[in-house]
C-alpha cells in the first residue's frame, strides 16, 4: 500500500489516526485519501493552527457541496472521527454533530441482458476521437466484462496486479477491497478468454515490465495505471453509443451499476437453476464481498421489483419465496433481465 505524506498543521494527527485505524485491522483506504483531501485544503488556505475550530470546519464544509450526497457523507464522517480522535489526545477541536446518513433506499439502475450485450458491443467498437497518447481504450472492453462477470468494484479492478490473476486456478485475488479484507473473484471461461486476449495486446505496448508480477494488470497505452474517473467517462460514452439514456449525476446509469446488475443477474440465475433463494444469499454475499448477508438482501427487493407477480417481499419470511420468484421468472421469460 503506497504511503501518503500529510503536510498540514494537523498532519501528524492524521497519520496517527490512520495508523490507529490500520491497527484495528482496517486497510482504511477511504480514510487515507479523504484525509489527504482535507490536508490539501488546509495547506491551500495556509492554515497554521494545531487544532480545528468551528469557522475552519464550516469553511471546509462549503467545499463539499460539489460532491454527491454519499461521498459528502463519507468525507464529513471521516473528518468528524479525526476531530474526535484529536480531542481524545487532549487537542481541543470543534466536533460537528453526526451528519444525516445518505439515502440508503436509492435504487440503482439494473441493466437487462440485452443492454449488457449492447454495452459490450459498443465498448468493442470504441474509436479514438482525438489524439491522446495516454489512452485507456485498449483496456476498457476487458474492464467492463470483468466488472459484470465478477461483481467487483472499479477501484478493486484497477488495483489488480499481474500476480493477482491465476489462470490455472481460474481466480483473481483482490487485496484492495472496500472492506479491507482479501477476496477471491472467479474467472469463468468467457472472461478468461477476454482477459487473455487483452494481455496479448497489452504486452505489445513498448513499455518494459508490463508483465512483471507487481505491475498493474489494467494499464493505459503508456503502461500506466488508470484513474476511476477516466473509466467512468468512457462508460458514459459507451452507454450513449449503446442507446441507453444517460440521465446524468447520481441517476446514472453509473459504472457502479454494473456491480448491482451482476448481483441481481446472479441471484436470478441461482433461482432459475432451482436453488433456494435464501440458501443462495450467503454464497452471493461472499461473491460480492459484503460484510453481512443483510447487505445482500437488498438485491432481493431489486429482483422482486423486476417482476410484477411478486407484490410483497418480506425479508423476515422465507417460506415459498423461491417458488414464487421462480414462477415469476418462468412466466415473464428471459428477455426482461
Amino acid at each position: 500500500m503506497s504511503e501518503v505524506q500529510y503536510n498540514s498543521s494537523i498532519g501528524e494527527y492524521m497519520t496517527l489516526f490512520l495508523n490507529e485505524r490500520r491497527s484495528l485491522g482496517h486497510k482504511a483506504l477511504d480514510v487515507k485519501f479523504t484525509l489527504l483531501t482535507i490536508d490539501h485544503y488546509l495547506e491551500s488556505i495556509k492554515y497554521r493552527k494545531s487544532y480545528i475550530d468551528k469557522d475552519t470546519y464550516l469553511a471546509w464544509l462549503e467545499t463539499q457541496q460539489q460532491y454527491k450526497s454519499a461521498t459528502r457523507y463519507q468525507h464529513i464522517s471521516i473528518f468528524r472521527r479525526l476531530l474526535k480522535y484529536m480531542c481524545s489526545l487532549g487537542v481541543e477541536c470543534y466536533v460537528p454533530i453526526q451528519p444525516r446518513q445518505h439515502n440508503k433506499n436509492f435504487t440503482p439502475y439494473i441493466f437487462s441482458k440485452e443492454e449488457i450485450e449492447r454495452i459490450f458491443i459498443a465498448a468493442d467498437s470504441l474509436q479514438i476521437v482525438s489524439h491522446h497518447s495516454n489512452s485507456i481504450m485498449i483496456a476498457v472492453p476487458a474492464i467492463l466484462r470483468t466488472l459484470y462477470s465478477t461483481g467487483m468494484r472499479i477501484s478493486e479492478a484497477l488495483a489488480i496486479k499481474n500476480k493477482d490473476i491465476d489462470f490455472v486456478k481460474h481466480i483473481i485475488v483482490l487485496h484492495e477491497t472496500k472492506n479491507g479484507s482479501q477476496r477471491i473473484a472467479p474467472i469463468n471461461d468467457s472472461l478468461e478468454m477476454v482477459l487473455k486476449q487483452y494481455v496479448s495486446y497489452r504486452n505489445q505496448i513498448p513499455v518494459s515490465n508490463l508483465d512483471s508480477p507487481d505491475s498493474f494488470f489494467f494499464v493505459s497505452s503508456l503502461g500506466k495505471n488508470m484513474a476511476r474517473n477516466t473509466v467512468r467517462n468512457y462508460f458514459q460514452r459507451i452507454i450513449t453509443t449503446a442507446g441507453i439514456a444517460y440521465k446524468g449525476g447520481h441517476e446514472g446509469p453509473r459504472l457502479h451499476d454494473l456491480r448491482h446488475t451482476a448481483c441481481v443477474h446472479s441471484l436470478i440465475n441461482q433461482v432459475r437453476q432451482g436453488r433456494d433463494i435464501y440458501c443462495s444469499l450467503p454464497i452471493l454475499s461472499v461473491f460480492m464481498g459484503h460484510k453481512k448477508v443483510s447487505d445482500t438482501e437488498h438485491y432481493l427487493r431489486l429482483t422482486a421489483d423486476m417482476y410484477p407477480d411478486i407484490v410483497k417481499l418480506d425479508m423476515s419470511v422465507t417460506a415459498n419465496i423461491s417458488s414464487v420468484l421462480r414462477e415469476a421468472i418462468n412466466k415473464n421469460g428471459h428477455e426482461n433481465i
